[in-house]
């Protein structure tokens, strides 16, 4: 069960160029983890677009922000370039890792059910735990609630 306290997940995944990258990487620094259902979509281009424009903010935080999607790595690629997002993306096609972070879910739209990604953020420490989850995260202003999080850091 992923919950605040615990340790985060370990993951391995693709970023935009294909290189492997490892949650464990980041031990010693405060990872911003979101996940996010597509690329280049309004609420995903929104979400994305306040994260890059609040970089700096984390950057003095000593906070690495990492967005999970299950979008191809030449989608990232693509999304990073038309947006300028200064950030890493990963792929997660199979689901994997949303799935052990539980955040795979049924959706329902238009009387339609679907599996994907619900819209959820994580806030890792520098030891690996689980410091905040941010579930059903609404795009507009989440980078400063989340950097508002990171704030007593």
């Amino acid at each position: 069960m992923v919950e605040e306290g615990r340790p985060a997940p370990e993951f391995a995944l693709r970023d935009a160029r294909g290189t492997r990258v490892r949650l464990r990487e980041f031990r010693g620094r405060w990872v911003v983890l979101y996940f996010y259902p597509k690329d280049d979509t309004p609420g995903c281009t929104t979400e994305a677009c306040g994260f890059r424009d609040d970089h700096s903010a984390y950057a003095a935080a000593d906070a690495v922000v990492i967005g999970i999607s299950p979008d191809e790595t030449a989608a990232h690629a693509r999304f990073i370039q038309k947006y300028r997002l200064p950030f890493i993306l990963l792929a997660d096609p199979d689901h994997a890792v949303a799935e052990a972070y539980g955040v795979w879910k049924e959706k329902h739209l238009y009387g339609r059910t679907y599996w994907g990604i619900e819209r959820t953020t994580f806030v890792i420490d520098p030891r690996g735990k689980i410091a905040r989850i941010f579930r059903r995260v609404r795009p507009e202003g989440h980078s400063r609630e989340v950097l508002a999080a990171l704030a007593p850091v």
